[in-house]
C-alpha cells in the first residue's frame, strides 16, 4: 500500500486492548471485527460493556430499543448507571486510588495533580454543596472554567447527583455564555477570576457577571480563585470555590441512581451564526462508547497519561475526560496557549508527565512546525505511544512532520480520528493494529456504520460524497435540546432513516477513508464540486507557505472563485502568482485561484481550528458573527487590511 504512515509492530498487536477484544470474540483482524460490529450492533455493544468491565449497578434488559424510530434510538433498557460511578469511585475504592488521576500544568508553570482517592473526595464536596442548595436530578450547572483540575470535579460533581452538566467554552463573550444557559435553564454556574492566555490575565469572572445578568434562571455562581485577584461578587449569589465546600469536609455521597437514559451532559455546538445547538448525552451511551475509543482506538491502558491539548467547552475536553478515567487512565489538563511563553512548551509538557497520548489538531501542529524542529527535537518523547489527532483534515506537509518528530520516524502511529459535538463520539477511526495511510482516517469506527453516498442516496467508492451513518449508536445525541423538528431537520432530513452528518469524504482504492472537509463549505466552480481542504493541502506544500484558508467567493461567471488566503512569514508579493499557479497545475486549470492574499494571520478557535467562514463573510463584506471563540479575532482586521 503506497504512502504508509504506519505499520503495526508484532509488539503493539500483542499490546492492543482492541486484540483482546477480537480474541476474545475468535476475530482475526479488525477489518473482520468492524464488519461483525455493525452487522449486529446489540452484540457489539454489550460485548464492549463486558470487555471494559462497566458497571451498570442495575442489568439492562435490552441493548437498542427502535421503537420509536432510528433518530430517537435508546440504548440499555432498563439498566441503571452512573456514570462518575465508573470514572471515579470505582478507582477510588481501589487499587488504583493512589494513582494520578489529573494533571494540570499552568501556563506559569504550576503543576496540581489529584489521586482517584483526592479526586472523589472533591467532587463529593461540590456535589454536597449544589444539593444543598436545592439542585435537583435534571437541573442543568454551567461549566465556565479554565482548564484546571476544578473543572473537572465540578463536571464530576453535577453529574454525581444526577443533574446535567453543561460545558461551556472558556474563550466564550458574555452573550454566547448568557445564550447556552437561558437554553438550557441553568440553575448554577460554576467560573473562575480568570485565566492564562500568553502571560497575561484572561478575566472570566467579569464575562460570567455580565452573562448572568440576562438569564433569569441562574440562583448561585461559584468562582474558583485561580488567578487570586480582586473580583466583585454579589452577595447572595456569588461564593467562592472555598466557601461552597468548606463546610463539606467530611461528607461522603452515593452516585445518583440515574438511568441509561439520563442526561448526563448537554454539550452545545459552536457556530458563526443562529441559535447553538445543544447536543443532549446520556449516562449510559456517552460512557460506553467514548469508553470504547479511547480502549481500543487510542489504546489507553490503566495508569497511562492521555493529554488532549484542547478545552473542556469542546467535545473533547469530556472526551478526554471520560475516557481516560473510564479505563482508569491519568488526565493532563494544559491551561493557556500551547506554545507560550516558549514554542517548545506541548513537548516540554510531554516530556515532564511522561504522556502516553498526544492529541493534537492539524492547525496546531502546522503553528508548532513553523518554530522548527530544533523544540522537539530538545525534549525526550519516548514516553509517547499513541498520537491523536482530530478537528479537520490533514495536509501531508504537516502530518509528515509531525511523523517525523514526535512519532519517531513512523514508530507511533497517529491516530487520526473524526466525529463530531453531536455524534458524541468518532464515525471514523483508524487503529493501531492495522496499516495507515498518510492523512488517513482508517475506516469506521468500531460499531459505526458508517458509508459515502451521491445525492441520490447511493454508496459511493473512489469519488467524494456525503459521510452518512445508516445505523444508531449509543452516544448519539438524543435530540437537540428543546427543538426536537431542527434535530430532525439537521440530521435526518436528507436520508430517510440515515444520518447525514456535513461532511465531504472519499474511500480510496485500498479502503481507506480520507476527510475533504464540510459539504456546506464546498466550492461549485462553474459546477464542479471543489473541497478547500484540497486547495489548502497543495498550498501549504509550498516551502514558504505555513497555514492557508481557501472559500468560495460569488463569481459572475464561474458561480463562485476560489480566494486563497496564505500566511508566508518573511514572502514577497510575487509568492501569490506563483501559487496560483501551484494550484492550477496541481487540480486543474478550472480551479486556479482568482485571488491569493498573503496575510498575517489566520482567525481560529482556542481548539485550533481556522475559522473559514468567518474569512469568507470578511471576503465578501459581510458580517462574521460570533467571534467569541476565536483565539486572535484581530486577523479579521488584517484581512481585510490585505484585501483593501
Amino acid at each position: 500500500m503506497p504512502d504508509l504512515a504506519w505499520t503495526p509492530t508484532p509488539e503493539y498487536v500483542e499490546r492492543a486492548n482492541v486484540t483482546r477484544l477480537m480474541r476474545a470474540h475468535g476475530l482475526s483482524d479488525i477489518n473482520e471485527l468492524r464488519r461483525r460490529s455493525v452487522e449486529d450492533v446489540e452484540w457489539f455493544w454489550d460485548a464492549v460493556v463486558r470487555d471494559l468491565d462497566l458497571e451498570f449497578s442495575t442489568p439492562y434488559e435490552k441493548v437498542l430499543d427502535t421503537s420509536n424510530g432510528i433518530p430517537w434510538a435508546t440504548w440499555f433498557t432498563g439498566g441503571r448507571i452512573n456514570l462518575v460511578w465508573n470514572c471515579v469511585d470505582r478507582w477510588a475504592h481501589s487499587d488504583l486510588k493512589d494513582r494520578a488521576a489529573i494533571i494540570g500544568e499552568s501556563e506559569t508553570g504550576e503543576v496540581s495533580g489529584l489521586t482517584f482517592k483526592q479526586l472523589h473526595k472533591r467532587i463529593d464536596r461540590v456535589a454536597a454543596g449544589l444539593l444543598e442548595m436545592g439542585l435537583q436530578k435534571g437541573d442543568a450547572v454551567g461549566v465556565f472554567m479554565p482548564m484546571r483540575p476544578e473543572a473537572v470535579v465540578a463536571a464530576y460533581a453535577v453529574a454525581k447527583i444526577g443533574a446535567i452538566y453543561m460545558p461551556i467554552f472558556s474563550g466564550f463573550a458574555p452573550h454566547a455564555v448568557a445564550a447556552r444557559l437561558n437554553d438550557a435553564g441553568a440553575k448554577a454556574l460554576f467560573t473562575a477570576d480568570g485565566t492564562w492566555r500568553r502571560g497575561k490575565h484572561g478575566l472570566m469572572k467579569a464575562v460570567a457577571d455580565e452573562a448572568v445578568a440576562d438569564v433569569k434562571s441562574i440562583e448561585r455562581v461559584i468562582v474558583l480563585e485561580n488567578l487570586g485577584i480582586d473580583m466583585p461578587m454579589t452577595e447572595g449569589r456569588d461564593v467562592t470555590w472555598h466557601n461552597f465546600t468548606a463546610p463539606h469536609e467530611d461528607v461522603h455521597l452515593d452516585c445518583a441512581d440515574t438511568g441509561a437514559e439520563d442526561p448526563f451532559m448537554i454539550a452545545y455546538t459552536s457556530g458563526t451564526t443562529g441559535q447553538p445547538k445543544g447536543s443532549v448525552h446520556v449516562h449510559g451511551g456517552f460512557l460506553v462508547k467514548i469508553a470504547s475509543e479511547v480502549a481500543y482506538q487510542l489504546d489507553l491502558h490503566p495508569g497511562e497519561t492521555f493529554d488532549w491539548i484542547t478545552d473542556m467547552g469542546w467535545i473533547m475536553g469530556p472526551l478526554s475526560m471520560v475516557g481516560a478515567h473510564s479505563v482508569g487512565g491519568t488526565m493532563v489538563m494544559y491551561e493557556g496557549a500551547p506554545d507560550f511563553p516558549e514554542p517548545g512548551r506541548v513537548w516540554a509538557s510531554v516530556e515532564r508527565h511522561r504522556v502516553n497520548m498526544l492529541g493534537v489538531s492539524p492547525t496546531l501542529i502546522r503553528a508548532l512546525k513553523m518554530h522548527g524542529d530544533e523544540h522537539p527535537a530538545k525534549h525526550d518523547l519516548s514516553s509517547l505511544r499513541i498520537i491523536g489527532s482530530t478537528g479537520e483534515p490533514w495536509n501531508p506537509e504537516p502530518y509528515e512532520w509531525l511523523r517525523r518528530v514526535a512519532a519517531r520516524e513512523g514508530e507511533v502511529p497517529i491516530i487520526n480520528i473524526s466525529g463530531g459535538t453531536e455524534v458524541g463520539a468518532c464515525f471514523l477511526s483508524p487503529y493501531p493494529v492495522e496499516e495507515i495511510k498518510t492523512c488517513s482516517l482508517g475506516g469506521a469506527s468500531l460499531g459505526m456504520d458508517v458509508d459515502v453516498f451521491d445525492t441520490n442516496g447511493q454508496p459511493v467508492r473512489g469519488e467524494v460524497g456525503e459521510l452518512v451513518c445508516k445505523q444508531p449508536w449509543p452516544a448519539m445525541t438524543r435530540g437537540i435540546w428543546g427543538d426536537p423538528d431542527r434535530y430532525l431537520d439537521t440530521y435526518w432530513s436528507m436520508f430517510d432513516g440515515v444520518w447525514r452528518h456535513g461532511d465531504w469524504a472519499k474511500i480510496d482504492e485500498d479502503g481507506q477513508w480520507f476527510l475533504l472537509g464540510r459539504s456546506d463549505d464546498t466550492i461549485n466552480v462553474a459546477g464542479k464540486r471543489l473541497g478547500p481542504a484540497e486547495v489548502e493541502s497543495v498550498l501549504v506544500s509550498h516551502p514558504d507557505v505555513a497555514e492557508s484558508a481557501v472559500v468560495g467567493v460569488p463569481d459572475e461567471t464561474k458561480g463562485e472563485a476560489v480566494w486563497c488566503f496564505v500566511v508566508a512569514p518573511g514572502a514577497d508579493a510575487s509568492l501569490a502568482n506563483e501559487l496560483a499557479d501551484l494550484v492550477a497545475g496541481e487540480l486543474g486549470r478550472p480551479f486556479k485561484p482568482s485571488r491569493v492574499v498573503l496575510v498575517d494571520a489566520l482567525p481560529k478557535t482556542r481548539s485550533a481550528k481556522i475559522l473559514r467562514r468567518a474569512v469568507r463573510a470578511v471576503a465578501v463584506g459581510e458580517d462574521p458573527g460570533d467571534m467569541s471563540s476565536a483565539e486572535n479575532p484581530q486577523a479579521l482586521d488584517g484581512i481585510r487590511a490585505a484585501l483593501a
